[in-house]
């Protein structure tokens, strides 16, 4: 079963090059979204909001899940074939490798002809932080800390998940994540009804994250010093990071392009300062945008590789035992 949870991993990378995530096409997140919406709307409210917010998302992952189970079921009780295009098809909703690197190139376009106005609104599209005030190097800082943060998030742990469990565990993994996006803030109104979505998505990144970091570190070259020193500054700077895992790409593309990130964001007025990542060996240039979407597009054929070593080495041990 396995062998097919990699040939349908290998397929849905190629259709997600291929067509991305086109915004008019229906998509099973926008439909997750919605779920969350009006569960959002209708529990959190009252008192017992922590046990309201684990009620929302075991339904939204209940849903998710056996919706996704039964048309891969279905799939393969037609055919292996159609089973394994059914898994494809659904993993390759749960990925965003295009749609990343496309909200980059979106703010770079505009940076790159000195209209701050169009790279800010557009800034504001992929970050919760305020871009009204940035300046080019907050902007390039902005949307290269999403290009790293969000290798782990929107492609390579989805694809780690969908091997241990296909596009079932794969879209049970969008829809924490999904959640997690909506509800898991640590402010008044989501403190506590977010509390079991964020933890159980920090739960599902942990290992995703830093075997992305790994494969961030293996196959590019960093730019201004040693990969022995600029390993030993992802180990120094990711558990900085107020996420226990997002800390990890961006200390590996930090090191990796010689630039700092981290710093001071402005949410809503209020000020957050974030410990810095990496060293600024040089300074943030909109060019900087194209490289990290270059590390992206090394970076998961290199993962996706790991994960066909480590299927096969499961597989045969299966088979042995």
């Amino acid at each position: 079963m396995i062998t097919y949870h990699l040939a349908a991993i290998t397929m849905a990378f190629i259709i997600d090059a291929m067509v991305g995530d086109p915004p008019k096409w229906p998509h099973p997140v926008k439909w997750i979204g919605s779920l969350i919406g009006v569960l959002r709307t209708k529990l959190n409210n009252g008192e017992n909001k922590i046990f309201k917010g684990m009620l929302m998302l075991l339904i939204v992952l209940f849903v998710a899940g056996s919706a996704t189970f039964l048309i891969v079921w279905l799939g393969y009780m037609i055919h292996p074939i159609a089973g394994v295009f059914a898994e494809a098809v659904i993993i390759s909703t749960t990925i965003a490798q295009k749609s990343l690197k496309e909200a980059a190139l979106e703010v770079y376009h505009p940076l790159k002809n000195g209209d701050l106005s169009g790279a800010r609104l557009k800034l504001s599209y992929i970050v919760g932080r305020d871009t009204d005030r940035l300046e080019e190097p907050e902007i390039v800082r902005g949307t290269v800390e999403t290009v790293a943060e969000n290798t782990s998030d929107g492609i390579t742990a989805p694809l780690f998940w969908a091997l241990i469990g296909g596009a079932p565990l794969a879209m049970v993994y969008r829809a924490v994540n999904t959640c997690d996006s909506m509800v898991g803030y640590k402010n008044e109104r989501y403190f506590e009804f977010g509390r079991a979505s964020a933890k159980l998505d920090d739960i599902l990144n942990w290992i995703p994250s830093r075997v992305t970091s790994l494969c961030m570190m293996a196959v590019n070259k960093p730019k201004y010093m040693t990969k022995r020193k600029a390993w030993e500054i992802v180990l120094r700077d990711a558990k900085k990071h107020p996420s226990p895992n997002s800390g990890w790409g961006e200390a590996a593309v930090g090191s990796l392009l010689g630039i700092q990130l981290g710093g001071i964001n402005y949410y809503q007025g209020v000020v957050s300062n974030r410990a810095t990542m990496g060293e600024p060996i040089t300074s943030l240039e909109n060019s900087h945008i194209i490289l990290a979407n270059k590390i992206v597009t090394r970076t998961v054929p290199f993962f996706i590789l790991l994960l066909w070593i480590g299927g096969i080495i499961i597989e045969m041990a299966s088979t042995w035992s």
